[in-house]
């Protein structure tokens, strides 16, 4: 069966989130059509969902955070820790963001750099553009920054341990809490020669993103039909529209929406809309992939 879910806007201190898959709880979101309307996501999977999929517009930078691996996050929290990925859909002219670190540092020199405010000093920065990727292990040090808009696929954790807020208020006037001793046990110190993920983009025909223990995604930028098999997708498969309208069997779908293929084993049809229509040659390419094929629609596709 094929699901679609009522969001959930967040507004928050640097912009907002649009939680359209979560089974986080308190913040789980509902069937919206069908028989199975007001149901939870966790009702209808019969269980805690394990992936949290949200649509992130930053309109000033965010905190740099870390968040706990799986079993710091059990041991600490008696849940799940977060790994996730980020997939760049719009961005400003000046847009970048922080993933990792550009400088070799130890636990003692974070406490420090924290001190004397210089932990932004080490922190690797990154330029981008759409269809830029970011894969983020559990334990990187990362911050969105103002001007990015992007799809955020992670485990299905609110564990955030934030380092560093540029010292402003939160939306109640006061500073927000930091969390530096739970972070600096929680850090890959670790310098990685590359934080973005490379790929090669392909008209109608699905791109491998992300391979990690906790989901699989792959892009789908097309401009006609294909089919997507499901006996290797385990229970699920998330549909993420990133540009364009289409549909998923007959689901439509558009920019910003998400649903849930649940339970299925036939092959699903992912297709554009008829109303949907290509970049003209002229519009940017993604920093990472110069040569990107034109389509009227990109879906993301993520499942275990």
């Amino acid at each position: 069966m094929i699901l679609k879910f009522q969001p959930l806007l967040k507004t928050l201190v640097w912009g907002t989130e649009n939680w359209v898959l979560s089974g986080v709880k308190g913040n789980e979101t509902r069937v919206s059509e069908g028989p199975l309307a007001g149901k939870t996501l966790n009702e209808v999977y019969g269980g805690e969902f394990p992936l949290l999929i949200k649509f992130i517009d930053a309109k000033r930078d965010l905190s740099i955070q870390v968040h706990p691996d799986d079993a710091l996050a059990a041991e600490r929290h008696g849940c799940k820790g977060k790994t996730e990925m980020w997939y760049i859909i719009g961005a400003s002219e000046d847009a970048h963001l922080i993933s990792g670190f550009k400088k070799e540092i130890t636990p003692e020199d974070y406490v420090r750099l924290l001190e004397e405010d210089g932990i932004v000093d080490v922190l690797a920065d990154h330029k981008v553009a759409p269809g830029d990727v970011f894969h983020l292990p559990a334990g990187r040090v990362h911050a969105i920054c103002g001007g990015c808009y992007l799809a955020e696929i992670q485990q299905t954790s609110d564990i955030t341990y934030r380092i560093y807020d540029y010292n402003r208020p939160g939306l109640d006037g006061k500073p927000r809490k930091l969390h530096t001793e739970e972070a600096k046990s929680a850090i890959d110190y670790k310098v990685y020669p590359s934080y973005r993920t490379e790929y090669s983009p392909a008209l109608n025909s699905g791109v491998e993103l992300v391979r990690d223990p906790h989901f699989i995604t792959s892009l789908y930028e097309l401009d006609s039909p294909v089919q997507v098999t499901m006996e290797d997708k385990g229970r699920f498969l998330a549909v993420i529209c990133v540009e364009g309208s289409g549909y998923v069997d007959s689901q439509a779908i558009s920019a910003g929406e998400a649903v849930l293929v649940l339970d299925q084993t036939a092959p699903i049809s992912l297709k554009p809309s008829s109303k949907s229509s290509p970049k003209p040659s002229s519009a940017p390419k993604p920093s990472c992939c110069s040569n990107s094929p034109c389509a009227s629609v990109k879906f993301l596709t993520t499942y275990l």
